[in-house]
């Protein structure tokens, strides 16, 4: 049976976008996000562009739909999520989304995302990304980061690097990520796993374009995300 996602499923849903110097992208966004009748919770990272003044502004347009949270100084993607989570419980939703910012996720996936959460079957969401449409340098990487988080977390999934995902409102507050950088991908999935919340793996689009692929998960990333999971064994 495949739950219908409802308008009231949606207005219990809050989505986390942190964002660092994406003001060229970062509107069309939010704007899909609302549109669809989902919540945010936007994360200014520090951004030295005028990503603020563009959140502002959209703010303005879907007063009711937009939390704004703003970091001084960049922390990187694993403090903003984190800042984003820690903010999206006193709002007590029922289901909390985590998204990128840059328009590389489609907001048309945020029912798909959290179905699962809405039939009661799972209590967390991982995302999966077309590997057969990913750039080779992205798809190498992201599969070795795939073995390191099953050697270093004993846990299997088809995406660890994936910005996309879900959780419950209850599973949320058993969680404790404290990832800096990109690490935090694997940190959720360690965190889900070790406090034994049911999860599902969703497939999701990914849209590719020159400034989504200088972002996320390369080699040069992958090897500082190995480098932080060997110091957190000590």
């Amino acid at each position: 049976m495949e739950y219908d996602v409802t308008v009231e499923d949606k207005n219990q849903t809050y989505v986390v976008l942190p964002a660092y110097n994406e003001s060229t992208r970062i509107r069309p966004v939010i704007e899909a996000i609302a549109e669809k009748g989902y919540n945010m919770v936007i994360v200014n990272d520090g951004s030295t562009d005028n990503t603020l003044e563009v959140i502002t502004e959209c703010k303005r347009k879907y007063p009711d739909k937009i939390h704004i949270y703003s970091l001084l100084i960049n922390r990187g993607v694993g403090v903003a999520t984190q800042t984003g989570f820690d903010a999206v419980l006193s709002f007590s939703p029922k289901y909390v989304v985590s998204m990128d910012s840059d328009g590389q996720h489609s907001a048309d996936d945020l029912d798909n995302v959290i179905r699962p959460l809405v039939s009661g079957e799972f209590q967390a969401v991982i995302g999966v990304r077309p590997f057969d449409e990913m750039p080779f340098t992205r798809n190498f990487a992201n599969n070795v980061m795939n073995l390191l988080t099953r050697i270093f977390y004993r846990v299997n999934v088809t995406d660890s690097q994936t910005g996309f995902r879900a959780i419950t409102y209850d599973a949320l507050k058993k969680i404790d990520i404290n990832a800096k950088g990109y690490l935090i991908s694997s940190e959720f999935i360690r965190e889900v796993n070790d406090n034994n919340i049911p999860f599902a793996e969703v497939p999701i689009k990914t849209i590719y374009t020159p400034e989504t692929q200088a972002k996320g998960t390369n080699a040069k990333e992958a090897i500082k995300i190995f480098i932080q999971m060997v110091r957190h064994q000590f």
